[in-house]
């Protein structure tokens, strides 16, 4: 079918639909589309740089721009100084995957005025499975930030965390304070980044009830956002304790967010390969991390922040040690993490 042929699009059918409204129903859909109070386009996926190709009044009001400044344009133009690697890398790997993604930003208007955008993007697939367009909401969240400062948030997200983790509570003080940069917003953003990895790791204890928490889950639950799929996981059923595992999730946060923003994964055809194998005579196990495919290596290896607080985490929290190698290939890492089984 025609590519503009509404029945040749698959999407959620409404909820509830009369019989002669849908004859109406591509109509009323385009009037909904650009009456919503909520911002939104569409994007071409099957054009270079995904232009767009509707735009609705709410999302013009919002960014400042003209319709003719945005049709043909990837969103990308939103983008600015202090909007987060980490969250452009989470989405670049949602594009690559054809899956949903909900992410928080920090976008620009066109008079340079930043605000904290929250994208909901969906793709949309022809009757052959092949995808044709993307469809992107936002919400302007500028005013709820500006509720909150910086301490507040920080002391909300301690008491979230359970009185069992008290050791995890020295390691978001540490976040909070280490955390270097000069611009505020990229500061919170960081901040958040590795807050939320914590907090990925509070939910898969909670679920086991902080008694054996696989160490596959606790990987994939923090590669998730920035490609999961790309990456191969391979190595014996390992349980860790509770203790091991928020301080265990933050490094491979670390080593997820460089490879998304810097490493293979900020590549189409980078992936990686996560291998294990436990060590009973020191209750532990070594960890390999190698990148492949991704861009060359900087000549210059200058260990950035995140790398700093990953080793850390391995050093000085879990006691263990850590080696780092670079090749044309990618970077490989090997730590070595002792006295972090679970036992029974």
């Amino acid at each position: 079918m025609d590519k503009e042929g509404a029945s040749s699009l698959h999407g959620d059918s409404p909820a509830a639909i009369t019989d002669r409204t849908m004859a109406d129903r591509k109509e009323l859909a385009a009037i909904a589309f650009q009456r919503t109070r909520m911002p939104m386009v569409v994007t071409d996926a099957t054009q270079k740089g995904h232009p767009i190709v509707l735009a609705n009044r709410a999302f013009l009001n919002l960014t400042g721009y003209q319709a003719n400044e945005v049709l043909g344009r990837n969103c990308r133009f939103l983008q600015g100084p202090a909007t987060s690697p980490a969250a452009i890398a989470e989405i670049r790997a949602g594009l690559l995957e054809e899956r949903e993604i909900n992410v928080e930003l920090l976008n620009y208007r066109k008079d340079g005025s930043a605000f904290w955008n929250q994208l909901y993007l969906s793709p949309i697939h022809d009757e052959g499975g092949r995808l044709v367009y993307h469809f992107a909401s936002q919400i302007d969240r500028t005013d709820y930030r500006r509720i909150e400062n910086l301490e507040a948030s920080e002391h909300r997200l301690l008491l979230e965390v359970d009185h069992r983790a008290n050791n995890v509570l020295a390691l978001v003080d540490s976040i909070v304070r280490l955390t270097r940069s000069d611009d505020a917003a990229l500061y919170a953003a960081s901040v958040q980044r590795r807050i939320q990895a914590l907090a990925r790791a509070h939910s898969l204890l909670s679920k086991r009830a902080w008694h054996q928490i696989p160490l596959r889950e606790t990987i994939l639950s923090q590669l998730e956002p920035y490609g999961a799929t790309r990456a191969l996981l391979d190595g014996p059923d390992v349980a860790l304790a509770a203790h091991s595992v928020q301080p265990l999730s933050l490094f491979i946060h670390e080593l997820a967010v460089n490879a998304a923003s810097h490493g293979s994964l900020s590549t189409a055809i980078g992936r990686v390969q996560v291998n294990w194998h436990d060590r009973p005579q020191n209750g532990g196990f070594i960890l390999i991390w190698e990148e492949i495919g991704g861009p060359p290596p900087p000549t210059r290896r200058r260990k950035g922040f995140g790398t700093l607080i990953g080793d850390a985490t391995i050093r000085k929290q879990l006691q263990g040690s850590l080696q780092r190698d670079w090749s044309e290939q990618g970077v490989r890492i090997v730590a070595e993490v002792p006295n972090v089984m679970a036992s029974g």
